[in-house]
């Protein structure tokens, strides 16, 4: 039987979260270990575990997979969620990208200093509604298909998914001018590996609170 793959991070949403959706999504059983002290990341990294000193760090297929974008695209290809041929990939590629901009935006705000916070998460929702979703608008109109690549599921639409329900979290409004994501943001959201990870009880991570940032700065020393 094959061995479930072993996620290291915090216990918490980070770089780790997309790599957790998209496994979720493949229908894919996972195991976690949480990093919780400065020992548990001393240790992994004296072992040479890590291959730059970083995690997210996935165990799997008798690899230990580092830095995010590579496990995710590993992820992708295995599971037949990469395009049929290079054309989808660059384009899968593309779109993960612009997702992944908005999603880093959203994942620092909680390290910086409170009197910012307000502001940044302004900004990131009106940039979410001028510049990311405007263009999966036009994408789905112009594309015809219920997936934005080829006409399966891929990589792209499960990101897409993860990043307006982030959005949403800062202003539950924020699709209200866009129709053809909304009715992506249902249609993903019922796929049955997808719906089962947004129950309660999944391994889906909520927002960042005070404690996680405390521990992944105790963690990092940063």
């Amino acid at each position: 039987m094959e061995a479930k793959p072993k996620l290291y991070y915090f216990c918490g949403r980070g770089r780790m979260e997309s790599i957790r959706w998209l496994l979720a999504a493949a229908g894919v059983e996972f195991e976690e270990e949480f990093l919780e002290t400065r020992e548990q990341y001393e240790k992994l990294r004296k072992d040479g575990r890590l291959l730059f000193d970083q995690v997210p760090m996935v165990e799997m297929d008798g690899m230990l997979l580092t830095q995010s974008r590579a496990i995710l695209s590993y992820l992708a290809a295995k599971y037949n969620l990469y395009g049929k041929d290079l054309k989808e990939r660059l384009r899968i590629d593309m779109y993960t990208d612009g997702t992944l901009d908005l999603m880093i935006m959203i994942a620092s705000v909680p390290f910086k200093p409170p009197e910012e916070k307000e502001e940044n998460y302004a900004l990131i929702v009106k940039r979410a509604k001028t510049r990311y979703f405007p263009v999966f608008e036009k994408i789905l109109k112009d594309h015809g298909e219920a997936f934005l690549v080829g006409n399966q599921l891929s990589w792209a639409d499960i990101q897409l998914l993860e990043a307006i329900l982030m959005v949403e979290e800062l202003s539950p409004p924020v699709l209200s001018d866009f129709p053809l994501l909304q009715a992506f943001k249902t249609r993903i959201s019922n796929i049955p590996a997808i719906k089962k990870f947004l129950q309660p009880g999944s391994q889906r991570k909520p927002p960042p609170d005070d404690h996680y940032v405390k521990v992944v700065r105790d963690v990092l020393k940063f």
